[in-house]
């Protein structure tokens, strides 16, 4: 892998504490950014691009205020040139949960969501208002996969990582092709945990923290994810179909409580990590499958929300590569997007959308 450089990728336009980049696949070559605050955007992919409009605006829905609260993920449908359905993310007070929802686009106006046609298809009560997880993409099969942390608070104090009788602290898999008013969504009969007694069937893994975005791999299938470390490690997780993550036994590869010490057993283990002299908050990115830069072909490219370094590390199946570093920006990097011909964005929180190109 050679180094990379970031630039501006819309440069006239301006943003405030981004989210997410989506690029749906209707052939409209239109994209969609996410505002924690409650709006979507939308404008055309041309760097020359002078305004976004507003696609959908969920203020007024009560989203949280805090750090690590409001609107957190988009994803559109499978079917969205047919259907006009999308899927949002958001944290919610009075009670204080996330809420998954799906809403529909305005049937006269493509760049207009219809705020009215929200169906709310789970809720989840948070305790704490930190580590709300928050990303949502459908998989290679069809299914929403929805990731939440483990409560908030530090520590994990309910132990909600290693409880799969709840549905926090794990990436959900679900069925929402059928989703109403009445029938939010489905569980995949083929979800690891269906039918064990006391656990969830909607988690697909578990023992996450606070996974901050995961991805599929557009060739393998493999589903990234970085989860969000305590003190000392962040970590990247290619997640298999009812793998435990290790949180709150583990920490990155090591022990979170030395004096009580810890058994790996049974856990899988981060196929990468870093310490806190190269950062404090990950954040998961994409393989890139783009055509233009050759050497970064596979690579899965991640990186650090307060210092801004990004990195790629490969997986062959087994084993991984050492991280090597890519570029060191001074962006607070919140989110990675692709875009559907395998360019790949960096999202800095304030300060706009940049594309990675050769440095």
């Amino acid at each position: 892998m050679t180094a990379i450089a970031l630039r501006p990728a819309f440069p006239n336009l301006r943003f405030r504490q981004l989210t997410n980049l989506v690029q749906p696949d209707d052939g409209s070559n239109r994209i969609f950014v996410t505002e924690q605050a409650g709006r979507i955007l939308v404008f055309p992919n041309d760097p020359a691009v002078e305004h976004a409009s507003v696609f959908l605006e969920i203020r007024e829905r009560g989203l949280g205020q805090a750090n690590e609260e409001g609107l957190l993920g988009l994803a559109f449908s499978p079917d969205f040139t047919l259907d006009g359905h999308f899927f949002v993310y958001y944290s919610a007070t009075q009670p204080r949960r996330s809420v998954l929802s799906r809403f529909s686009v305005n049937e006269s106006d493509p760049n207009l969501a219809d705020p009215s046609s929200e169906v709310v298809i789970l809720e989840v009560e948070q305790p704490y208002s930190n580590h709300n997880g928050g990303q949502i993409e459908f998989g290679p099969d069809g299914y929403l996969y929805v990731a939440l942390g483990d409560g908030g608070s530090a520590g994990d104090p309910f132990g909600s990582g290693q409880d799969t009788g709840t549905l926090l602290g794990a990436i959900l898999r679900l069925d929402v092709s059928g989703a109403s008013a009445d029938a939010g969504y489905a569980i995949p009969p083929d979800n690891p945990l269906v039918g064990v007694p006391g656990a969830r069937g909607e988690i697909w893994a578990y023992g996450l923290r606070n996974p901050w975005r995961f991805s599929f791999d557009t060739e393998t299938g493999l589903l990234w994810t970085a989860d969000v470390g305590q003190n000392a490690y962040e970590e990247i997780n290619v997640v298999s179909r009812g793998g435990n993550y290790g949180w709150n036994i583990m920490e990155g590869r090591q022990c979170f409580s030395p004096r009580r010490g810890c058994d790996a057993s049974g856990l899988e283990l981060p196929v990468a990590e870093y310490g806190r002299s190269d950062g404090c908050s990950v954040t998961g990115g994409h393989v890139y499958r783009g055509s233009d830069q050759p050497d970064l072909v596979g690579a899965y490219v991640y990186g650090d929300f307060c210092t801004g370094r990004i990195w790629g590390v490969r997986y062959d199946g087994e084993t991984a590569t050492e991280p090597q570093l890519l570029v060191d920006s001074d962006l607070e990097i919140t989110s990675f997007g692709m875009g559907m011909d395998g360019s790949l964005y960096v999202l800095g929180r304030d300060d706009g959308i940049y594309l990675v190109v050769p440095a």
